[in-house]
């Protein structure tokens, strides 16, 4: 009978610890909730492991994504720097040569009327035998085209071209691949030569 009142005495006392909030509060963000002083030990310890592996899963999901996200600028980038360079420096442009003036002093571009075609490159050829400096200004048809360079003796230029200016005996390459199709006006705008007719048309037909 004793120990049948021991053994209730004590079970008593192991509910009433587990009911009883004066006994221990176990604090997780701001709630409390009441646990049996044989249970805090473990429950401190699952605890701290359980927010160990949140943050190690989280560091690892972290720096997988950062993994996959270079890899695939790798695999988008990679090939295209690999495929574009070749489009333009493989392709042989077609040369096309054009004089502004003559040694007659003539103001007239030869020839003055330019066909172009969209989405081949070309290498245009200008050339001043003229005593006088002249202009080659199609800045409509510049516009319609992606220049590649504009070379000149030793200088290269790279970047949208509208105008250039050649002096006398000067000779300038345009390397450029036409992109819109229509008809465009190309003149010398020095005083009195536009009027003179040194003026010419230029087209770019679709493919």
């Amino acid at each position: 009978m004793a120990l049948n009142l021991k053994r209730e005495s004590s079970q008593r006392t192991f509910y009433e610890s587990c009911i009883n909030p004066d006994k221990i509060k176990f604090c997780t963000g701001g709630l409390y909730s009441s646990v049996p002083d044989c249970l805090l030990p473990n429950i401190f310890f699952v605890t701290s492991v359980m927010i160990y592996l949140v943050s190690l899963t989280y560091k690892c999901l972290q720096r997988g994504w950062m993994l996959f996200l270079l890899i695939l600028c790798f695999v988008i980038v990679a090939p295209a720097t690999a495929v574009a360079a070749p489009a333009t420096t493989a392709i042989k442009p077609i040369e096309v040569q054009v004089s502004l003036g003559n040694e007659a002093n003539e103001l007239k571009f030869v020839p003055n009327n330019l066909e172009f075609v969209a989405g081949k490159m070309y290498k245009l050829v200008l050339n001043n035998p003229s005593p006088q400096k002249h202009y080659f200004t199609a800045k409509d048809f510049a516009d319609a085209i992606w220049t590649q360079k504009v070379q000149a003796g030793k200088v290269e230029v790279k970047g949208a071209i509208h105008e250039m200016e050649l002096l006398p005996e000067g000779v300038a390459e345009w390397v450029f691949v036409p992109m819109k199709k229509g008809n465009y006006t190309l003149r010398c705008p020095i005083p009195g030569h536009t009027e003179a007719g040194m003026t010419g048309t230029i087209a770019i037909a679709q493919q």
